[in-house]
């Protein structure tokens, strides 16, 4: 008998997020619809909200307009400075997610809301996009129009 290793790894080999504690705070959602009303309404990533892509090469079949890459395998010691930097920008939600907001994009969003709840600041809020990136890819043109990047080739395969 064979035996395979799950997700091609040991079974000593512990996935990269171990290393971190797990989030308490279930972050909200928020979906792609309303997102695309944002951007209808003529609000402006970087200013009225940010978009964080958490995938880990950099924008692979592009990403949603004014999105900024963060590798969620390297996130979590920075959550202090990002905090820092979105606050005194003032802006008001943090949109994280990943290929399908799963695992990457909720783990992330939760570990921002738990520091954002340390920090006591009703200001600032952390959200999860809704089926992430393949989920706006697959809702058809108006999304993919909004994005920088874009491969069909990427998303058809």
């Amino acid at each position: 008998m064979v035996s395979i290793p799950s997700n091609n790894r040991s079974e000593t080999e512990k996935p990269w997020f171990a290393a971190y504690p797990e989030a308490v705070t279930v972050p909200d959602p928020i979906s792609r619809q309303e997102l695309l009303q944002w951007f209808r309404e003529g609000k402006t990533a970087g200013r009225d909200f940010v978009l964080v892509d958490l995938r880990r090469t950099d924008h692979e079949g592009g990403t949603i307009a004014g999105s900024m890459n963060l590798p969620a395998q390297s996130l979590y010691p920075s959550i202090p400075t990002l905090y820092n930097l979105f606050a005194a920008a003032k802006v008001p939600s943090i949109i994280w997610y990943c290929g399908s907001s799963r695992g990457r994009g909720t783990r992330a969003a939760g570990w921002f809301a738990d520091y954002i709840k340390q920090q006591n600041d009703p200001t600032l809020k952390s959200l999860v996009l809704e089926g992430g990136i393949k989920g706006w890819t697959a809702a058809g043109e108006e999304y993919t129009a909004l994005m920088d990047g874009y491969e069909e080739s990427y998303w058809k395969a």
